[in-house]
C-alpha cells in the first residue's frame, strides 16, 4: 500500500471516529431515568427497548462507570460494600436505549441463599433477553481476570450472547504497565467464541475511555444513523 492511500485510508478512520464520538456525546446527553429494579424474572419490563447490560464483580466500579457514562452523579446507587445491588437495575436514556445495572457476582457477605437467587436471576436474564444488544463485562484492571469472570464469560459463550471486556480503574496501575495488561486480556479473550476483541480501558474517576465506551453504545442502539439530530435542550 502507498503511502498517499494509507494516509487516506488513516484520514478516513479518524473521520469515523469523530463521527461516532459525536453520536456518543449527543446520545448521552438526552435525559436518562431509573424505570425499575427487577428482583424476579416476572419482574423484568416488556423489552421493546435495546438493552446493553453491565456486569462484573463486586466493587469493580459497575455504578460508577453508569453514572459518569451517563453524566449523572447519582443515578446508580455506589457502595464501598460489595453486593449491595440486589436486583437487576434499569434505566432508561431518552426511551432509546436501556441500561441495566446487574448484581455484582462474587458477593463476599451475601447469605448463601441470597447468591443463589441472583445468579438465577442474572443466568436467566443474560440467557433469554431477546432484546440484550451486548454485555459490558467490567474488570478490575489492577487485578486482571479472574476465575470468576472466567466462569461469567464461558456462559456468556455457551449462550451466544455478545459481550465486550472494559477495563475499569484504569488510574489505579501505570501507564508502563497498561499495555502489558490490554495484551494479556487481549490474548485471554482470543478463546472465546462471543468475545468482542476490542477492549475499553476506563477510568470513572479521570473520565479517561468514557466518550468511546458512549460512542460504542450509541453505535449498538442505532443512534449513529441520527447523529445529525440536534441534542435535546
Amino acid at each position: 500500500m502507498s503511502d498517499s492511500v494509507a494516509g487516506v485510508d488513516q484520514r478516513a478512520a479518524d473521520e469515523a471516529e469523530a463521527v461516532a464520538l459525536e453520536a456518543g456525546r449527543r446520545l448521552f446527553a438526552r435525559p436518562c431515568r431509573f424505570v425499575l429494579g427487577a428482583a424476579g424474572r416476572d419482574q423484568l419490563p416488556a423489552g421493546g427497548l435495546p438493552e446493553i447490560a453491565f456486569a462484573g464483580r463486586s466493587n469493580v466500579g459497575k455504578s460508577s462507570l453508569i453514572n459518569v457514562v451517563t453524566g449523572r452523579t447519582r443515578l446508580a446507587a455506589t457502595s464501598v460494600t460489595p453486593g449491595r445491588t440486589r436486583q437487576l437495575n434499569f434505566f432508561s436514556l431518552d426511551e432509546r436505549l436501556m441500561l441495566v445495572d446487574l448484581p455484582g457476582y462474587g458477593y463476599a457477605q451475601a447469605p448463601k441463599t441470597e447468591v443463589a437467587r441472583w445468579t438465577r436471576l442474572v443466568q436467566d436474564y443474560l440467557t433469554g433477553r431477546p432484546v440484550l444488544r451486548r454485555v459490558l463485562v467490567l474488570i478490575d484492571a489492577r487485578h486482571g481476570v479472574k476465575e470468576i469472570d472466567q466462569r461469567v464469560m464461558t456462559l456468556l459463550d455457551r449462550a451466544a450472547v455478545s459481550y465486550q471486556v472494559v477495563l475499569t480503574k484504569c488510574d489505579k496501575i501505570s501507564a508502563a504497565a497498561l499495555p502489558g495488561l490490554l495484551a494479556a486480556v487481549t490474548t485471554r479473550l482470543a478463546s472465546h467464541t462471543a468475545a468482542h476483541p476490542t477492549l475499553l480501558p476506563t477510568s470513572a474517576r479521570l473520565e479517561t475511555g468514557i466518550a468511546e465506551v458512549r460512542a460504542k453504545l450509541a453505535r449498538l442502539s442505532g443512534w449513529q444513523a441520527e447523529a445529525a439530530e440536534p441534542p435535546c435542550e
